[in-house]
């Protein structure tokens, strides 16, 4: 698994437990582990620069992703083959004004966000209500028992 974290922000960030749980995450998805995955972490401005360039959405936003080879999650018997995820780019200063708000800490929500992003690369979406309760169902599911690994640590 090739997983590159680059933080940009000014904000120190635990970077081993994303990485920790994208490999987590992509085993439990059956992606195969020979897949490639950025992790980008920016400021304030540069998050609204792309939210404006890439949604049309003003002001910064936590999470964007940016997805290469649209991979979609393997199943037990097939593993989803080597590729190019893409891009998950995280603002970790409005993560930490959602964290504050949710009462936990800055790392639960760059992971959920984490998570979140990488199900997208994944082809997940929650546009529709259907949509959104399979996605964020993995998403909870993957959480949890990432939880649970790192317990166990």
């Amino acid at each position: 698994m090739s997983i590159e974290i680059n933080n940009e922000s000014e904000v120190e960030v635990d970077e081993p437990s994303l990485q920790r749980l994208v490999i987590y995450a992509l085993d439990r998805l059956h992606v195969h582990p020979d897949a490639e995955l950025g992790i980008v972490l920016v400021d304030e401005a540069a998050m609204e620069q792309l939210h404006v360039q890439w949604m049309d959405e003003p002001g910064p936003t936590d999470v964007l992703s940016f997805p290469m080879d649209e991979l979609r999650p393997g199943t037990d018997d097939v593993m989803t083959p080597a590729g190019l995820l893409g891009d998950i780019v995280l603002c970790p200063q409005v993560a930490t004004s959602q964290a504050e708000a949710a009462g936990h800490g800055l790392i639960d929500e760059l992971l959920l966000l984490t998570c979140h992003g990488l199900l997208h690369l994944l082809g997940f979406d929650h546009a529709e209500p259907e949509e959104e309760r399979e996605m964020f169902g993995i998403q909870r599911d993957i959480l949890a028992g990432f939880a649970q690994a790192e317990r166990k640590r």
